[in-house]
């Protein structure tokens, strides 16, 4: 689910959730990280498994092919998947997510942190052996600037962040995170990486895209925006596993068949975002296999439900008997990807015991009579209508809408597909203007708690910003709310339940589909596994890369 486009709004919408790429962008694990998933972290064909060697024994350099080359690499700021693929291996986590992205296990931090006041304060101590790349111990202090920074300074990632009242520093090794509110969600949202105060404070621009300083295990090595990244193994890195990779280099390749004739040259070792036309293709390269895992994201049809004809439910309805969902993501998106019936991908919603089997029955099959009868009776759709669905520029989400479009026109009505940029895209589909869009294809890649997918795509407060069906139901603007400042998972496994039947019901959402985290990878690459929550991992608890040609 590599989407690594990923743009978000100006505003409260973090990378890791808003997916707008090519595929389904699942960055490293800041807000609400997929801690609930029970997807395995290795669905390989080539039998990689972890292991858990102390690591530096390898001088190999590893190629890996992106889909769009990073453009920053400061975590407070940064707001593309590419750049965070990167970054990620430069900066450490105060927290990060096992090898099944189930669960939080401490990075920088020493150990779990310590919950009172009924969940709105979370005590951290820190790991005292953490340094950064500089040789500075990082503090407390530190801590508290990357968490605070963000809200400070406005950036598209300060949502995160947003239930946060104070951070103090408690002691030399101890800060203290007080919360406006009890908020179930918030351990996931300690997966931040750590960033030093005083080298960003002193040139925040040289620290973002020339000399990014962390305390991870690979050191910046050199860019050039659109033609490579390099990181270099960082041989005094603090923690237990030593990088086995000498040096890793990125480069993007943006065309799907290009990336898989590289990988099948042996230009690059490894290739991310395998296209659904070419899965079979890499899987029958000699030497090569694929590495794959459902990520934690989301894909669906939205509709503007502000004004215009689709403000009308029983419109939305008569769409969903346009077209089988069904049958477009078994056309456009397996095997890259599978068919999801809820905003919650699948393995999420198993571990919270939602009633999935009762969401499949809620869309239709395809029905243009019944289409025709709904459209042709409503008083909302002019008898000269001509729908507007606008998509993101992915080829995936741009079929979807012209399977919208073609059963429009087969029950009488026109309809256009207007592939944007992205830049003109989020322009439009938050503006809540008929005349902008009915309908639009998005993605959203989010945390293993439900509050990662229900607040920043369905709540009121997020009109404009990362919401843009305008859809207001108070019953469910207030689950989605109370569910948010709970700790009681019962309690808020029934108030997302409500939300999400209902949602359904209404059709502000016509869920489609999820993809998985899929790598096309030599034999000679050892030990790499993708990831559900940060995409990959190269170095961690549970493996270590390596070269052995």
């Amino acid at each position: 689910m590599t989407d690594s486009d990923q743009p978000k709004r100006i505003g409260r919408i973090d990378r890791r959730k808003f997916i707008a790429g090519v595929g389904a962008g699942v960055a490293t694990g800041l807000a609400g990280c997929l801690d609930s998933f029970n997807a395995p972290s290795n669905n390989s064909d080539n039998g990689s498994s972890g292991g858990n060697n102390s690591g530096g024994g390898s001088e190999g350099l590893l190629t890996f092919a992106q889909v769009k080359s990073p453009v920053e690499f400061d975590p407070v700021v940064l707001n593309d998947v590419p750049s965070d693929q990167v970054a990620s291996l430069v900066f450490d986590p105060l927290y990060q997510f096992d090898k099944g992205g189930t669960n939080l296990v401490p990075r920088v931090a020493a150990k779990k942190p310590e919950v009172e006041k009924g969940g709105k304060r979370y005590i951290v101590e820190l790991n005292t052996d953490a340094t950064f790349q500089n040789g500075d111990p990082v503090t407390p202090e530190d801590v508290k600037y990357t968490f605070t920074a963000p809200v400070k300074e406005e950036t598209e990632n300060a949502g995160d962040f947003s239930s946060i009242k104070t951070v103090k520093t408690v002691d030399d090794s101890t800060v203290q995170f007080d919360l406006k509110y009890p908020f179930g969600a918030f351990d996931s949202y300690l997966a931040a990486d750590i960033v030093p105060k005083s080298v960003r404070e002193n040139d925040k621009k040289k620290f973002n895209t020339k000399q990014p300083i962390g305390a991870g295990p690979f050191k910046f090595a050199g860019w050039k925006e659109g033609n490579f990244v390099r990181v270099e193994r960082w041989d005094d890195y603090w923690g237990d596993q030593k990088p086995n990779l000498s040096e890793i280099k990125f480069v993007p390749v943006e065309e799907g068949t290009t990336r898989v004739t590289t990988l099948k040259s042996g230009e690059n070792d490894i290739i991310e975002e395998i296209p659904p036309k070419s899965w079979n293709t890499v899987k029958s390269i000699s030497g090569a296999s694929i590495n794959s895992v459902p990520g934690v994201g989301y894909f669906y049809l939205a509709f503007n439900c502000n004004k215009g004809p689709t403000a009308d439910p029983k419109v939305r309805e008569a769409v969903d008997y346009t077209f089988s969902m069904d049958q477009a993501v078994s056309n456009f998106v397996e095997p890259t990807g599978i068919r999801q019936y809820s905003p919650l991908p699948e393995a999420l919603a198993s571990e919270w015991d939602m009633p999935v089997k009762k969401w499949k029955e809620i869309p239709h099959d395809k029905n243009i009579d019944k289409a025709k009868s709904m459209l042709d009776d409503s008083d909302n759709v002019p008898d000269n209508w001509n729908a507007n669905i606008i998509v993101p520029p992915d080829d995936k989400r741009e079929q979807l809408g012209t399977t919208v479009a073609s059963g429009l026109k087969e029950a009488g009505y026109n309809a256009s597909v207007q592939r944007l940029d992205w830049g003109a895209f989020l322009d439009k589909y938050v503006s809540g203007d008929p005349n902008d869009y009915n309908m639009y294809t998005l993605g959203w890649s989010g945390s293993p708690d439900p509050d990662s997918f229900m607040y920043f795509l369905f709540s009121q407060k997020e009109e404009g910003v990362g919401n843009g069906t305008f859809y207001r139901n108070d019953t469910v603007e207030k689950a989605i709310t109370d569910a948010r400042r709970s700790t009681d998972q019962n309690k808020r496994r029934k108030l997302y339940e409500k939300a999400i039947t209902t949602l359904l019901e209404d059709r502000a959402h016509l869920p489609a589909y999820n993809l998985k985290n899929s790598f096309g990878v030599k034999s000679y690459v050892k030990d790499f596994t993708a990831h559900p929550v940060s995409s990959f991992s190269m170095v961690s608890g549970y493996n270590n890369v390596s070269v052995e040609k």
